[in-house]
């Protein structure tokens, strides 16, 4: 291995945060995966019941447990965790997030380190995510495919596990915390707006651990999704890009528009509205194609193609609850899909 590499200048001036909720072996893989060199590392618990606090204390790791009688998002958890890093090490220049349910592939942080570091106008780099397991279940499969179409390049978004600039973070204020999904996203628009770049790139940085494995799970994190694209888009859907603005109009027209008029015009028609059902499995066609084109294999394009078809449901339900929340001015509540590890 390169002598640079196992260097502690190679890290100098960067410190990690990372978040968890009761990942238990998921997190002390997380924690291992960190690169010894690292300078500072916080990990923030949100109200874990399986060791986890004991587990991150016993690697050295300074530990922050959030308040539960202040509503959770991951987005406070983040907040917490790098504030509490700076207040510790003030001069630390970058700041890596990574989620406990995630390991740090050998490699990648370095590897984006130096990229921030050849270029003063780079606010975030990220990677390509890959899932741990995704032969495990289809719920899997769909996770890794959302990660492998990640293009690399200049974008506009990355997830839970980000290299950010702490001066950039510090300019923007950081995550906001109302916002209980597309956090990142949300982050993403400001830190843009206000003229750093985010880039992705060309290495694997995290195996993740979705540990999808049952069908309700795969409904929540639709719903999650829909939510976010409804409170995100409000906050900046009417900014020129128009973000997540696109995908709120396809959660209308296939979750809600299409079965509405299908089933809702089903009795006057005598039933003929509900060939308008039929519209699916060409839209499914459509997106197996695609990712066919894309490389992927035919058992994986299938999966996607079924899973972002039939996700509009759920998202149309996340959308509605968003909606509803907002009309009674209540307070968006996390929308949980995972199991206690």
């Amino acid at each position: 291995m390169d002598s640079d590499r196992l260097s502690p200048a190679r890290f100098a001036g960067v410190g990690v945060v990372t978040i968890g909720r009761n990942e238990g072996e998921r997190l002390a893989r997380c924690l291992d995966s960190i690169p010894k060199d690292v300078q500072r590392v916080v990990y923030v618990d949100s109200g874990s019941e399986d060791g986890s606090v004991a587990l991150a204390r016993a690697r050295g790791v300074e530990v922050v447990e959030l308040d539960l009688s202040v509503p959770f998002t991951a987005a406070r958890a983040r907040n917490t965790g790098w504030k509490r890093l700076l207040d510790l090490a003030p001069d630390l220049s970058m700041i890596f997030f990574v989620d406990g349910d995630m390991e740090i592939v050998p490699g990648f942080l370095e590897t984006a380190v130096d990229h921030m570091r050849g270029s003063s106008d780079v606010a975030a780099v990220c990677g390509r995510r890959r899932e741990r397991q995704p032969e495990r279940s289809v719920y899997n499969t769909v996770c890794d495919m959302e990660w492998r179409t990640a293009a690399v390049g200049e974008t506009r978004a990355f997830g839970g596990d980000v290299l950010l600039r702490a001066a950039a973070l510090r300019a923007v204020g950081g995550y906001d915390e109302s916002v209980i999904a597309a956090e990142d996203d949300e982050l993403g628009v400001r830190l843009r707006r206000g003229g750093g770049r985010i880039v992705r790139v060309d290495h694997t940085s995290t195996l993740h651990d979705a540990a999808m494995t049952r069908f309700p799970q795969w409904w929540k994190r639709a719903k999650r999704c829909g939510h976010a694209y409804a409170q995100v888009s409000d906050l900046h859907g009417t900014s020129p890009e128009r973000y997540f603005v696109r995908e709120l109009r396809r959660v209308y027209l296939w979750g809600m528009a299409v079965p509405a008029v299908a089933i809702g015009l089903a009795v006057p028609s005598f039933g003929l509205s509900l060939g308008m059902l039929g519209v699916y499995p060409m839209q499914a066609w459509r997106i197996f194609r695609s990712a066919r084109q894309q490389g992927f294999e035919p058992r994986e394009s299938a999966i996607w193609a079924a899973s972002c078809t039939a996700s509009k449901v759920p998202e149309a339900v996340g959308l509605l609850k968003y909606r509803l929340d907002k009309l009674r001015s209540r307070r968006p509540t996390i929308i949980e899909h995972k199991d206690k590890n």
